[in-house]
């Protein structure tokens, strides 16, 4: 008959029933005997382990103790040593458990970053992103950019949603119609087309169409984009580098645009 099974008095429990009481291993019971730290009061006529009740509130108690990350050493002092002042010990732990909590919070943080990153847009290697919109694109800083600038507005949310379904087409394409976009707008303003004429308000409402391949666009957001292209270097040298000054008239057809609209 196995140890586990061994029949034992009324108040007293074998090392399998101990082990299935509180949780932990019969290996694990046998170690804490081993080196004293919980030793079973009896013994069975074969020699078998037997726990108390006394003997089970003292296991307890070391569980209690490792729960809160003690060493075994530490609980042998705090349980048998007089002159152990467990509030000190105590008090030390707790604040170790602290620094591990704020470090697990952390982590999760930086879990639902990583999460949120692959829900947020792109879902192209970083291969895929050079080749689709150049060299010069940093995909990763610009969306860390746009999560803090935007990251608590209806259209950051939007985004985020539509773009999770883009496929590497989908990509594709709006790069292409926004190149093409890009040179028809030069075009215009080469040739002098008015801000506020019926060909430049059609120039208008294409930009505000391509804008809600992300988010829904109104007047007044188009308007706070335009002056965003003027006022953000990297927004203007992009477009200045299709066209000088075309940052500024892309603005302006926008602006006169939205007036008409108002």
């Amino acid at each position: 008959m196995s140890e586990g099974h061994t029949p034992v008095g009324h108040g007293e429990l074998t090392v399998g029933a101990t082990a299935r009481l509180v949780g932990v291993s019969v290996r694990t019971l046998h170690h804490y005997d081993e080196i004293t730290l919980v030793v079973p009061s009896g013994r069975t006529s074969a020699g078998y382990r037997i726990y108390t009740d006394a003997d089970i509130e003292r296991l307890h108690r070391v569980l209690t103790y490792r729960e809160l990350g003690f060493p075994l050493e530490q609980i042998a002092t705090l349980l048998d040593d007089p002159t152990a002042d467990a509030l000190t010990h105590l008090r030390a732990q707790r604040d170790l458990l602290n620094d591990r909590i704020a470090a697990l919070h952390r982590m999760v943080a930086a879990v639902e970053d990583m999460m949120n990153a692959k829900k947020s847009g792109i879902s192209l290697s970083a291969a895929e992103q050079a080749e689709i919109f150049g060299d010069e694109w940093r995909g990763e800083e610009y969306a860390d950019e746009a999560q803090e600038r935007w990251g608590d507005t209806p259209q950051w949310e939007q985004s985020r949603k539509r773009t999770a379904k883009f496929t590497k087409a989908d990509w594709q394409r709006i790069k292409a119609e926004t190149d093409a976009f890009e040179a028809r707008l030069a075009g215009a303003m080469r040739a002098g087309v008015a801000p506020g004429s019926s060909e430049a308000n059609a120039l208008a409402e294409e930009h505000r169409a391509s804008i809600e391949n992300f988010y829904d666009c109104g007047y007044e957001m188009q308007v706070c984009l335009a002056d965003m292209y003027v006022a953000d270097p990297r927004f203007t040298e992009h477009y200045d580098a299709v066209e000088p000054g075309l940052a500024a008239y892309l603005r302006d057809v926008i602006r006169a645009n939205a007036e008409q609209q108002s």
